[in-house]
């Protein structure tokens, strides 16, 4: 039986400790149980499989049938996630490979050299293109390509100084930290702060009464929420930082936020490093001119910011995904209301952060065995997987909509749903 975690110490990476083995636990065959009685009503129903492509991890043919919980109904939804049938965190975690936990040093130092190398080669062959090709083909072709690539290219810089919040770059939090300033800061996030904002996400995912950001609020407050056309895309991103999410606000370059108040050292350091890297832009501006500036960094910068205002979004909101009160939330209840998305050419690039369901589970778990650990997960426990492949921009778009119209929650509604 799954009990409320609601505390997570002082672990970074935001998930429980696995450590305590002491809470009640099902048997080990309670699982196949739920998971038969699960499939004798999906045998009414409609059926189907989820399935992925080839740059996503998928469930095979030969196992269990599930069906989407887009076309599951209400009923079959709350079946599979009433507390007493969900497994503990620690039932999940038995089921991945024990190596999937276990972070590589040189394995995340390559991917942030292989990154920082992309970067380089993307601006000076874009540069020097300027100079060899005819302009209606620079202006045309070179020019939203590299915009896009190397803007999802910093996404993927994000996601690595993520990790290091999370704890899954390596096993020595004070290295995390030091790669994680200086990756966040070139794309002028306040590291730390930010680590601290997105750890009490991670607390209380699922929960409209104490999670971060994108989520429904009680009818009752309704005129206290800003709702930012489209989220403002990457400059929605940047609010964020200053302001937080209505009604809940936060300003990660203040120290003395409540949020910050024991790490405001920490905090200055990363304000610190941002003004550096500001100091450097100015250098750059002074040598190159305001439109180099604009076109090669600050572009490219609302290209990242626009991946993360739609990204994050994308994995917490969806038809058929519920937000939980306190009083109905549990740890693993939450973490399983994120949603899988598919992000075809630019999973590698992004870091596998499109499996965001086993990510949300095990925050510690390094990004290059996501795909593997995603796989077994879905395998061990179809009847919990929430995946959606539907293209990532005309989801975003409808999904909005329906977040605009619909998230409000009726008062002493425990459960809220998007109609």
């Amino acid at each position: 039986m799954v009990t409320a975690i609601p505390e997570v110490g002082s672990d970074a990476s935001g998930e429980p400790s696995m450590d305590d083995d002491k809470q009640k636990r099902k048997p080990e065959d309670d699982n196949d149980v739920d998971n038969q009685k699960y499939n004798e009503t999906r045998k009414r129903g409609v059926e189907s499989s989820i399935t992925g492509d080839s740059t996503t991890p998928t469930i095979n043919s030969n196992d269990k049938d599930v069906i989407p919980y887009h076309e599951q109904s209400p009923e079959m939804r709350m079946e599979a996630f009433e507390k007493d049938k969900l497994p503990s965190i620690i039932e999940i975690k038995r089921k991945l490979p024990k190596h999937c936990f276990e972070p590589i040093l040189s394995l995340s130092l390559y991917y942030v050299f292989r990154d920082l190398a992309i970067l380089f080669v993307l601006y000076h062959t874009t540069d020097l293109s300027y100079y060899y090709l005819p302009s209606w083909l620079f202006w045309l072709g070179v020019t939203p390509s590299y915009w896009l690539v190397q803007g999802t290219v910093l996404f993927g810089i994000f996601v690595l100084g993520h990790d290091c919040g999370h704890g899954s770059f390596s096993r020595y939090q004070l290295f995390n930290d030091i790669i994680g300033t200086l990756l966040h800061t070139i794309l002028l996030v306040p590291y730390y702060a930010w680590k601290l904002s997105h750890r009490n996400h991670h607390k209380n995912t699922g929960n409209f009464e104490k999670d971060e950001v994108f989520y429904p609020i009680e009818e009752s407050i309704k005129k206290d929420r800003v709702l930012i056309p489209g989220f403002g895309l990457g400059i929605g991103w940047f609010i964020y930082l200053f302001e937080g999410y209505s009604p809940r606000r936060v300003f990660h370059f203040n120290p003395f936020e409540t949020l910050f108040k024991k790490h405001i050292m920490a905090i200055y350091i990363s304000i610190i490093t941002i003004l550096g890297w500001l100091m450097c832009l100015y250098y750059y501006y002074l040598q190159r001119g305001f439109c180099d500036m604009i076109y090669f960094y600050f572009v490219p910068i609302f290209v990242y910011a626009s991946w993360l205002v739609i990204c994050t979004f994308l994995h917490h909101n969806d038809s058929g995904i519920p937000w939980y009160k306190s009083e109905e939330w549990t740890y693993v209840r939450g973490q399983l209301s994120s949603v899988d998305r598919n992000y075809g050419w630019a999973h590698d690039l992004t870091h596998s952060i499109d499996t965001h369901q086993v990510h949300h589970l095990f925050p510690s778990m390094p990004h290059y065995y996501l795909d593997e650990a995603t796989k077994c997960f879905r395998k061990a426990f179809p009847q919990l997987v929430r995946i959606n492949n539907e293209r990532i921009v005309p989801t975003f778009i409808s999904t909005y909509f329906k977040f605009a119209r619909d998230s409000y929650v009726k008062k002493d509604s425990l459960i809220h749903w998007y109609k």
